[in-house]
């Protein structure tokens, strides 16, 4: 038990400062060796739990697929049970982060950018994505939306269109005019006086 414990921790320490450094500097930014620096394990120690910088890279993207669509639904669920006030208030997951860390954008949409349209990094995000579109799908047609796979890509591209502006920006009021777009396309998605509902 003690043995797993330790390989558990290392894997871990290995993780965090890989996602620490990845994040804000991008994949290409960040060689092996600076993760093994600023993690203080020994290089053999590094390449025993990942063989190649593709396996660590993947393993922080999984990690952080995990983690990241945590913080939505748990900020999702913080805004009460009405499925509207849900969808308006996993946008505070945003305003987390940023008052965290600041902006350093989407680690899915750098990874995209950083790797080739066949690896496994890209496969990844694209999996974080549609895993996060499913969700976002389920919370629309709880809120009443007439098409709730359209409104489930709009919040999306809200989602990462306020990382992306965030990052350039350096400036938390884009979570704020995102959410705003978002109420503004509940009331489109939902309104019960829709013209194409007439015969």
């Amino acid at each position: 038990m003690a043995t797993r414990t330790r390989r558990t921790n290392t894997v871990e320490k290995i993780l965090d400062t890989a996602a620490e450094l990845f994040y804000a500097n991008g994949l290409r930014g960040v060689g092996v060796d600076q993760v093994i620096a600023a993690s203080g394990v020994a290089k053999s120690t590094l390449y025993v739990h990942f063989r190649t910088k593709d396996e660590l890279v993947a393993a922080y993207l999984r990690r952080t697929d995990i983690s990241w669509r945590a913080q939505l639904e748990a900020a999702a669920e913080r805004a009460g049970d009405d499925a509207a006030a849900r969808i308006t208030g996993l946008f505070d997951a945003l305003t987390d982060a940023f008052d965290r860390h600041g902006f350093f954008g989407c680690p899915f949409v750098s990874a995209a950018v950083e790797t080739a349209l066949d690896s496994e990094a890209r496969a990844i995000t694209v999996q974080h994505t549609e895993r996060r579109h499913t969700w976002l799908t389920r919370l629309s047609t709880e809120a009443g939306a007439a098409d709730p796979d359209s409104l489930a890509r709009h919040l999306g591209l809200l989602i990462d269109g306020a990382l992306a502006s965030g990052r350039l920006l350096q400036d938390r009021a884009v979570v704020d005019q995102a959410r705003s777009a978002a109420r503004r396309l509940l009331v489109d998605h939902t309104r019960r006086d829709r013209t194409d509902d007439l015969p």
